[in-house]
């Protein structure tokens, strides 16, 4: 059987708008960027990734590297001297507003530049603009999983065009809020913005924070776990700026944008999620990201405010009943049944296929089945049909009350597994 999740990535590709928005104009070099570029990628807090699109083509992670280089000037410095510099309100402003506390010139957030300026120059001690850039990009390189690289010309183009963030930085150096050279702190910014990325190393980079700091992956601990619920909590109310809150009431995902076009979005013990497309908004993010991210929470029950408690798997026993042609596999659930736990049962029946006539799926545990697990379930079902092998379900409470699987097929239901004991066959099609 073959895993549903890549097509219906692949269905939200070609729902999304296409004319919509257009490239940056404030980096030279973003301006040509490809209009129709268009990637989507999950990377599970277990390491699996699923990813369809154009996520091969590399980009600058721009703005989308704030919450990494705060993470790790938090890990370097501790909460009291980076809270010291820093502040953590919403500003309610665009990105590149001058937005600092009057009376101590403190910015009031990471996420906007003059925060992400003085988080960079809180990176290493007495550091070189070479330095720090070398040590992000180390970071970031840790967290994807591969070997990145800054891309030359994006930094020579934007740095070219830094004339607000050189302001910026001269007047949190006035407040003394770096002892750093203004220029320096700008040209190293510059360099951690012009890592080069696609959405699979962004997803990765997202499923770290979702694990609690631990690359999926490689194991590494990147970030301990309270400088993951500063991040977190951080991006949740300040990573999209001025449609901050509008985001997280529609979307209820902790994020981050960068004008380069990508999206990055954490949901904590489940997934990583990132989005690549160039046309922009007014607020400078993906109008395609911002669509994906509204479907994605809508179709999987992904909102922070809604997502239940993740267990370590719904899928609690399996074993082979039966001989012969009145053989089947049964799988028995329990908890509930939302994406991340739907995923498994997807991955399970993918990676150890059924050799079995028949596959029954126990929901007598099962407390739940949210909409998205239902439809998962229901997309398995149908796929194990094509492919040959009869499916039955024993659900005697009914948590998937009337299971058509599409194509004509409804799986036999049962109130127990002894049923089926007498004779697996009786699904109708």
């Amino acid at each position: 059987m073959r895993s549903p999740l890549p097509d219906y990535l692949t269905e939200v590709l070609s729902v999304c708008s296409k004319g919509a928005g257009a490239t940056s104009d404030h980096i030279p070099e973003l301006k040509n960027a490809d209009p129709d570029r268009f990637a989507i990628s999950l990377v599970t807090a277990e390491g699996v990734t699923y990813s369809v699109g154009d996520d091969e083509t590399e980009f600058s992670i721009q703005s989308v590297s704030k919450p990494f280089v705060y993470g790790l000037a938090l890990e370097e410095q501790g909460f009291e001297k980076v809270l010291d510099k820093i502040g953590v309100e919403p500003s309610g402003e665009a990105f590149n507003e001058i937005s600092l506390q009057r009376d101590t010139g403190r910015p009031l957030n990471p996420m906007i530049n003059a925060g992400a300026l003085t988080a960079h120059a809180l990176v290493g001690d007495n550091a070189t603009a070479e330095s720090r850039v070398e040590a992000i990009r180390s970071l970031l390189s840790s967290m994807s999983g591969r070997e990145l690289e800054v891309d030359d010309a994006i930094a020579a183009s934007e740095l070219g065009a830094s004339f607000r963030n050189v302001a910026i930085a001269n007047l949190l150096r006035n407040y003394q809020i770096f002892p750093d050279d203004p220029d320096d702190v700008v040209a190293g910014y510059v360099g951690q913005c012009s890592v080069k990325v696609n959405t699979v190393d962004l997803a990765m980079m997202a499923a770290t924070l979702a694990g609690g700091g631990v690359q999926p992956r490689t194991g590494e601990r990147i970030f301990s776990r309270s400088v993951v619920r500063q991040v977190l909590s951080v991006m949740a109310t300040c990573g999209m700026y001025d449609a901050a809150g509008d985001w997280l009431s529609t979307v209820g995902i902790p994020a981050k944008s960068g004008i380069s076009g990508g999206i990055i979005g954490i949901l904590p013990g489940q997934l990583g999620i990132a989005v690549y497309s160039p046309r922009l908004d007014e607020h400078g993010t993906s109008v395609r990201g911002v669509e994906v991210f509204e479907r994605l929470s809508h179709d999987m029950n992904l909102h922070l405010m809604e997502a239940p408690i993740v267990s370590q798997s719904v899928l609690r026993r399996r074993a082979v009943l039966g001989e012969g042609d009145e053989a089947f596999t049964l799988l028995e659930l329990h908890g509930d049944i939302h994406f991340t736990n739907a995923e498994g049962i997807v991955r399970a029946m993918v990676e150890d296929p059924a050799e079995t006539p028949g596959v029954v799926f126990d929901l007598t545990l099962v407390r739940a089945v949210l909409p998205v697990g239902r439809r998962m379930l229901l997309e398995v079902i149908r796929r194990l049909h094509h492919d040959g092998i009869e499916v039955a379900l024993v659900d005697p409470d009914r948590r998937l009350a009337d299971p058509d699987a599409g194509d004509g097929y409804r799986p036999r239901v049962v109130s127990s597994v002894d049923e089926l004991r007498q004779g697996f066959t009786g699904s109708t099609q």
